[in-house]
C-alpha cells in the first residue's frame, strides 16, 4: 500500500511540476476561443501534444530495462538541475510566460490568409496549433520523464501514465474555469511557480536515492 501511494504521489507531483506552464497556456487558449467547438479542439490538441511527449519519453523506460540500476540513479540529476535552474531564473521564467500570454492565438490575421483558412477547414489547425505548442513547451518534460520512467516497472509506469492522462483532463477543466476567475488564477500561478523548482529538486533527490 505504501509503495502504491508513493507511486501515485510521484505521478501527481511530477505532472504538476512539469505542466504548470501548460496550465497558463491552456488558460490563454480558452480565453481566446471563438466558438464552443474550439473548446473540444483545444482539449484534443492538448491530449495529442501530451501523448507525443510521452512517446518521446518511453525510451527512458526501455533503457531502464537494459541499463544497470546503479547507473540509472544518475538520471536523477536531470530534474535536480532543472529545478535548481528554475529556482535561480524565476524572473526569466515569468517573462517567458508573459510573452506567451500576450501573443494572440486565434486572431483575425489568420482568417485573412486563404491557405490558412483551407488548413483550418480541413486539418483543424486549432488542434494542431495547441498540440504543437504543447510539444514545443515540453522539452523539460521529456528530460524529466526519461529519468522518471527509467526506474519504473511496467505496472508502476502504467499507474503513472493513467494519473498523467487523468490530470491532463483536470488541467483542461481548471484552465477553462480560471478564465472566469482571474484573481484566483493570478494567486494560483504566482505561488505555483515558486513551489515548482522545489518539487523538481525533491523528485531528482528521490530518483538519486532510489537508484543507489
Amino acid at each position: 500500500m505504501t509503495t502504491f501511494l508513493s507511486i501515485v504521489l510521484t505521478g501527481i507531483f511530477s505532472f504538476i511540476a512539469t505542466n504548470l506552464d501548460d496550465l497558463l497556456i491552456l488558460t490563454l487558449f480558452f480565453s481566446q476561443k471563438e466558438h464552443k467547438s474550439q473548446v473540444y479542439s483545444i482539449v484534443i490538441g492538448q491530449y495529442l501534444g501530451f501523448t507525443i511527449i510521452i512517446l518521446a519519453s518511453l525510451p527512458g523506460f526501455l533503457g531502464g530495462l537494459m541499463i544497470p540500476k546503479e547507473w540509472i540513479g544518475f538520471l536523477g540529476l536531470v530534474p535536480l538541475i532543472i529545478g535548481i535552474k528554475s529556482l535561480f531564473n524565476q524572473e526569466d521564467n515569468n517573462d517567458d510566460i508573459k510573452i506567451k500570454l500576450t501573443q494572440p492565438v486565434f486572431n483575425g490575421e489568420q482568417k485573412s490568409n486563404s491557405w490558412i483558412r483551407y488548413f483550418r477547414r480541413y486539418l483543424n489547425s486549432t488542434v494542431l496549433y495547441v498540440a504543437s505548442v504543447t510539444i514545443a513547451n515540453g522539452g523539460d518534460n521529456i528530460s524529466i520523464y526519461l529519468s522518471l520512467f527509467s526506474q519504473k516497472n511496467l505496472l508502476d509506469l502504467t499507474i503513472i501514465l493513467l494519473i498523467f492522462y487523468f490530470l491532463v483532463g483536470v488541467w483542461c477543466f481548471l484552465a477553462y474555469w480560471l478564465v472566469s476567475h482571474q484573481i484566483i488564477a493570478k494567486i494560483f500561478l504566482k505561488y505555483g511557480r515558486i513551489i515548482t523548482p522545489f518539487v523538481l529538486i525533491s523528485l531528482g533527490i528521490f530518483i538519486l536515492i532510489d537508484g543507489f
